[in-house]
């Protein structure tokens, strides 16, 4: 991926997204989460250099191979997969600015204890399954509100920020929409007890996640483009 592209991709979201969120309000702030899993490490310096300074990573491996080769960049790094079990210890020794995928009380308990034993803490979303799809992993919105709280209470290491979820996969704008929605109204309930960031929109719709609301996109095809 050569500069050119990279500064003109990024300027295409950047309007965009200016756009969207100035029809909210002008003090309405949308961080954007450059989605660097099918990229190289050159490509994520290349946007760096254009100006974009966080990015995510689907897997461990793979953030822990970037983030080492890109050692010398100060990019703010966040884990946006699933996260097994197994690979949770590898993540913390990783230190991720944030964790944007946890999608069960479960989950929060393991890494809550392993980052004990590690005397670290961790700051995470708490996913939400809003558009109800068996394909997606996280908590169902009727028991998000009870389960962040769990969390504030049972996990002391994690801090959490707020919420994630991805957009119904389907066509109908209106049907996305609401379930931007849902989140939304979710992470408003949940601003009293720490929620800093609703994290929804990817490259297809982006625009309307934000228009519901969210204040972090998470964008990887639009971005890196050739």
């Amino acid at each position: 991926m050569n500069k050119l592209a990279a500064t003109k991709n990024l300027d295409e979201i950047i309007t965009k997204v200016e756009g969207a969120r100035l029809r909210i309000s002008e003090h309405h702030i949308v961080k954007i989460i450059g989605v660097s899993k099918y990229s190289t490490a050159d490509d994520v310096k290349t946007l760096y250099e254009a100006g974009q300074r966080a990015f995510g990573e689907n897997k461990v491996q793979d953030l822990k191979e970037k983030s080492e080769t890109l050692d010398d960049l100060p990019i703010e790094w966040h884990f946006i997969g699933t996260l097994q079990k197994n690979k949770i210890n590898n993540l913390i020794d990783l230190n991720p600015t944030l964790v944007h995928s946890l999608d069960s009380l479960d989950l929060a308990l393991e890494l809550n204890k392993k980052l004990e034993a590690k005397n670290k803490k961790l700051s995470a979303l708490l996913q939400i399954n809003s558009a109800y799809e068996e394909t997606k992993s996280g908590v169902l919105p009727e028991n998000a509100v009870e389960i962040y709280k769990q969390i504030i209470e049972l996990c002391p290491n994690i801090i959490l920020k707020g919420v994630m979820s991805i957009g119904a996969h389907v066509e109908d704008e209106k049907v996305i929409r609401d379930s931007f929605k849902t989140t939304k109204k979710i992470y408003d309930e949940l601003v009293p007890f720490g929620a800093k960031y609703c994290s929804m929109g990817m490259s297809s719709d982006f625009e309307l996640a934000i228009a519901s609301g969210s204040n972090m996109i998470r964008v990887g095809s639009s971005l890196f483009k050739e």
